[in-house]
């Protein structure tokens, strides 16, 4: 409709086209705007995730090297334990 605005209206219509266009261009602006923030959220939640995940592998082998040291698991146990942890999904 731009060329009929500016047609009809002359500059009144090139001025709607230039303000529609300028919406367009604030428009797709807050839409990269969101998407950043969904990603930044994102990246904040996976190195929390991350960071819990060491705390919990932390915390199984300081357990698993308790229960070995009292003798509550033997070494060939705590051996199979770690195999059965690590192997490949």
């Amino acid at each position: 409709m731009g060329w009929a605005r500016t047609l009809l209206l002359g500059d009144i219509g090139n001025r709607l086209d230039i303000a529609d266009t300028e919406a367009d261009i604030d428009r797709v602006c807050q839409e990269l705007r969101s998407s950043r923030n969904v990603d930044a959220s994102q990246d904040a939640a996976i190195q929390q995730l991350q960071k819990e995940n060491e705390q919990l592998e932390l915390c199984i082998a300081a357990l698993v090297t308790t229960l070995e040291r009292k003798s509550v698991l033997t070494h060939d146990e705590v051996q199979n334990f770690v195999k059965l942890i690590d192997r490949p999904n």
